[in-house]
């Protein structure tokens, strides 16, 4: 709950993946800027708003670095973005946000907690 409670913070300063992906920086093995750099396309989801979330694309990026890369990554990934889907509702970053449909599903700060939650519970310890 601490690392989520640690993007949060993030969150008012940078992007939702840079967010999630700076709360592991103890983890990941890349320098901070390394990771701002990483996530920076990401503010606003992936396309701008038109596709995968920006929190969820940094916690699938941490999850490729604290398992070293692994083959089962991908599948710690299709696990964690069920885990995110269920607590946001969506994994569409125009969708969580109410675009097109006024009704906001999870606003940004959930986002970012929900995905560090997810991650956490979905990687193997």
């Amino acid at each position: 709950m601490e690392r989520a409670e640690r993007a949060v913070e993030y969150k008012k300063s940078y992007n939702c993946a840079q967010a999630v992906m700076l709360a592991y920086e103890d983890e990941c093995g890349l320098s901070r800027d390394m990771l701002l750099k990483l996530g920076s396309g990401f503010g606003l989801g992936m396309g701008c708003m038109e596709a995968t979330c920006g929190a969820l694309v940094g916690a699938v990026a941490v999850a490729g670095f604290k398992n070293n890369g692994d083959i089962l990554t991908k599948n710690i990934a299709k696990d964690v973005l069920k885990n995110f889907e269920g607590r946001c509702g969506s994994t569409i970053c125009k969708e969580l946000k109410g675009i097109g449909t006024g009704k906001v599903l999870c606003p940004c700060s959930e986002c970012v907690r929900n995905a560090v939650l997810a991650l956490e519970e979905e990687m193997p310890r």
